[in-house]
Order: C-alpha cells, then structure tokens, then sequence
C-alpha cells in the first residue's frame, strides 16, 4: 500500500514539473511579444521625444547628445560585459554600431526636424522589408511564403499612411523620407549582423560595445557645433535636455538592450516587424500634439498590425 502512495507521489512530483516546463516553455515562447510589445512602445513615443528636444537644440546636437547620454548610462549599467567580448567579434560590434546607432540618430534628427514625427515612425516601417531582402540576399537567411505576404501587407499598409499623410501635409519637405530609408537599410543589416554573427554576445555587452565606441566621434561633432562653447541654458533648453535624457536612457539605452535580446531569441524578420507597430505608438503622440490623422490613417495601421501577424504566424 505504501508502495502505491509512493508512485502516486513520484508521479504527481514528475506531472508537476512537466507541468512546470511547460509553463517555462510557453513563457519563452511569449516572452518575444512582451519585447515587442514593450520596444513599439518606446520607440513610438521616441518621435514626439525628438521632436519637443528640436525646439531648444539643432538636429545634430540632438544626435550626439543621444549617443553621448546613452553611452553614459550603459557603461554604469554594463561595463563588465565588455569582458565577455571576443577579439575577433569586436568587429561586428564596429560595423552595428555605425550601421546601426550611428548614422541613423543623426538621420533621424534632421528628418523629425522636417516632416511630422508620426511620419517619419511610419517610413521607418520600411525596416522589416529590407531585413528580409538583405537577409536573404547576404546573410543567407531564409523566409516563407506567408512572410513575404505579411512583409508585403505591412508594406502596403505603410504606403498608405505616407501618400495619406502627404496630401494632410503637403508643405512639408518629403526629400528627407530619403534619410530614413538610408537608416532603415541600416537598421537591416544591423539585425540580421546581430544574429548571424552576434547571438552568443549578451545583449547588454552589444549595447555598450557599440555605444563605447560612439562616445567619442559624437563627443567630436557636438563640439564642432559650439555646443560647449555657444550653448545657453534657458528654461528652452533645459526642457529640451531632458526630453533628450529621457530618449537616450529608455529610447535608446533599455530599448537597445531588449532589441538585441528580442534578435537573439526570435528572427530578425520577427525582430524588425517592431517598426510596423512603432507608427500606431507614434500617430497617437502626433495627434495629441496637434498632428493630423485621417480615417485612412487609422484603417491603414489595421492593415500593418495585418502583416506583422502574418510575418510571424509560422503555418
């Protein structure tokens, strides 16, 4: 009888833990959704941010102070995983930094600086695309069917919301949408680097590799601007400097760290379906901020969240 209780325990113990793994296993599995949950979160509200900090500094102060500021915050919050980089990875760390910090916060300044920050978070949808041909094309990834459909609808989804916000917005300067499909190319390659060649490096150690990197160039070209010599603070400034701290320690510094995390355990298809939610987060800023928004607008954003599903449904 006493035997019987005993295997009745071993194999309620044994149900439990499977029950356990299970719910570990489901948890892993979600965990990608809270990334991308949180990440169009910030980074939709990234735009607004870029665009309060325009009115008391120039694009390019803006650009530097981000890189500056976030490389601050990352090395007193993660200086010890730099030992964890290999020599011969240093490289890939280089080239995601420019490719993919670099260039593109400077990109970025001087388009919110010209056209509506909702726009600009909406051509930033233009990422997913491009992960998906330069991931096929030179890194050797490959994808299925039902994710180039859903690459296509988000596409098609984001032309909408562009040709739509040019006709609410036609004195604005649409040339500059031209840097922000540079910074997407960028934005490309640089998840698709961190996968192939970066997925055994912590996604701490690859924020503040790359931001190690940066600090100084930018520390350079916010002093070329007169920045230390020239700049005054006003209650204009300053209010523009904190939007600025706030855009480098959660827009860029925590957001940096959960998107190489968010690289590292899903794909880089996956990874950069973010941007077709970053434009929902960043419409809604826009609007409270006075920026316009149509009916087509809002049906358009249903159309993205359409192929961000589909992206990622894997039958």
């Amino acid at each position: 009888m006493l035997q019987i209780y005993q295997l009745i325990g071993l194999y309620q113990w044994k149900t439990s833990i499977f029950v356990l793994i299970k719910k570990q296993s489901m948890f892993s599995k979600n965990i990608k959704w809270v990334y991308l949950g949180v990440l169009a979160l910030v980074w939709g509200s990234s735009f607004i941010l870029m665009k309060k900090a325009l009115i008391g500094l120039t694009p390019i102060q803006l650009g530097a102070l981000r890189i500056i500021i976030t490389a601050i915050f990352l090395l007193l919050i993660g200086s010890r995983s730099l030992k964890k980089i290999d020599k011969h990875q240093w490289k890939y760390i280089v080239y995601t930094a420019i490719l993919g910090t670099f260039f593109p916060a400077f990109m970025f300044a001087f388009a919110v600086n010209y056209l509506d920050s909702s726009i600009v978070a909406i051509l930033n949808s233009l990422t997913p695309f491009n992960t998906l041909i330069f991931g096929a094309l030179v890194f050797g990834f490959s994808f299925n069917k039902k994710q180039l459909i859903g690459i296509s609808i988000g596409l098609i989804g984001t032309m909408i919301l562009i040709l739509n916000g040019a006709s609410l917005n036609p004195d604005q300067n649409y040339w500059f949408a031209f840097l922000i499909f540079l910074a997407s190319i960028g934005y490309a390659i640089n998840v698709n680097m961190i996968k192939k060649h970066l997925n055994e490096v912590s996604a701490l150690g690859i924020a503040v590799g790359n931001f190690v990197l940066m600090i100084i160039p930018a520390l350079i070209v916010l002093a070329s601007t007169g920045f230390f010599t020239e700049f005054e603070l006003t209650k204009t400034t300053v209010s523009s400097l904190g939007y600025i701290t706030v855009l480098s320690v959660l827009g860029t510094g925590v957001a940096k760290v959960l998107f190489n995390k968010m690289v590292q355990v899903t794909t880089p298809i996956f990874a950069s379906s973010v941007t077709y939610l970053i434009p929902l987060v960043a419409v809604f800023w826009g609007v409270i901020d006075g920026e316009s928004l149509s009916a087509i607008q809002a049906i358009a954003g249903v159309v993205i969240l359409l192929g961000v599903y589909l992206v990622n449904k894997k039958k």
